[in-house]
């Protein structure tokens, strides 16, 4: 094997978890996943990088995390090469109603454009720490719109696990990019994992409000095909989604597995509970 070609063991150099909460995010299943990661690969592509659970997990030596939420490539850029200036800026923040839809309504603003890298990540981090859930939501005006959330005492800084996160991605490329451009990259030998935004199982649980295009059916159907693309240029990648028919349609000619998972978004708590998900892969 090359010095160029990953693992999938070892150790990472830092311990470290996600600096987001996001909304379909990874950590609970990180045990299945894991257990499913191929032996070796040269790169390790995330095109729906939303809280990046196994790219952390993994500390990979080569990595892309890409996504279409501009905010999103920011706050990770700026965790990267500023987060002193980030941890500075976000410890000046209160979790308090009213100064939480104060700093909401500044994307309402057009001074906002003008607004530091630094700072407008910060707004990220905070809102995504004291919003209703933890969710990322914006209108068709691509305007943050989440309520307000009640905790205890939300960390709104954790300055230990910025720093932990900041060096794991010190060698990772991070760019605002369409999940339909990874073939474009991806190379024989190389490995990606798909978490888009998941068919919803039934007509009222769809959410694709994590950038202000959504995420349409159609594109489940785009993305499918480009797994067909990418597995015969020799690419392994792979691939959660709901157990909805459609999934199991998409990609029956592929490596499924049903695993169980807990259901956290819901705005009744008695809604909430285990639900089905399959792992997909090309591999064995």
């Amino acid at each position: 094997m090359s010095n160029n070609t990953a693992k999938k063991t070892g150790v990472p150099s830092v311990r470290c978890k996600p600096f987001l909460k996001w909304a379909g995010g990874k950590s609970y299943l990180l045990p299945e996943l894991i257990c499913r990661l191929p032996g070796e690969f040269n790169c390790y592509f995330e095109p729906f990088a939303g809280g990046s659970a196994l790219f952390f997990a993994m500390q990979p030596q080569r990595a892309l995390l890409s996504d279409i939420n501009p905010e999103l490539i920011n706050v990770y850029q700026v965790v990267r090469t500023d987060v002193e200036s980030l941890i500075k800026d976000l410890s000046s923040h209160v979790y308090e109603k009213d100064y939480y839809y104060t700093v909401r309504s500044v994307d309402r603003r057009s001074d906002f454009k003008q607004w530091s890298n630094v700072k407008k990540a910060s707004r990220l981090i905070f809102l995504n720490k004291t919003c209703f859930n933890g969710l990322y939501r914006v209108n068709s005006r691509g305007e943050f719109n989440v309520p307000f959330g009640r905790y205890t005492n939300p960390t709104i800084c954790d300055a230990d696990n910025l720093r932990a996160c900041s060096k794991a991605l010190q060698n990772t490329k991070i760019t605002m990019q369409p999940f339909i451009d990874t073939p474009k990259k991806a190379k024989r030998g190389d490995f990606i994992y798909f978490d888009p935004p998941y068919l919803p199982l039934t007509d009222t649980s769809n959410f694709t409000g994590y950038a202000k295009n959504g995420f349409a059916p159609e594109m489940q159907v785009r993305l499918r095909d480009m797994c067909l693309e990418l597995n015969k240029k020799g690419v392994n990648f792979m691939l959660s989604n709901s157990s909805a028919a459609q999934v199991l349609e998409l990609y029956k000619d592929f490596n499924m597995e049903f695993v169980k998972a807990p259901r956290f978004i819901n705005s009744k708590g008695n809604k909430r509970g285990e639900i089905e998900e399959v792992i997909v892969r090309n591999y064995g």
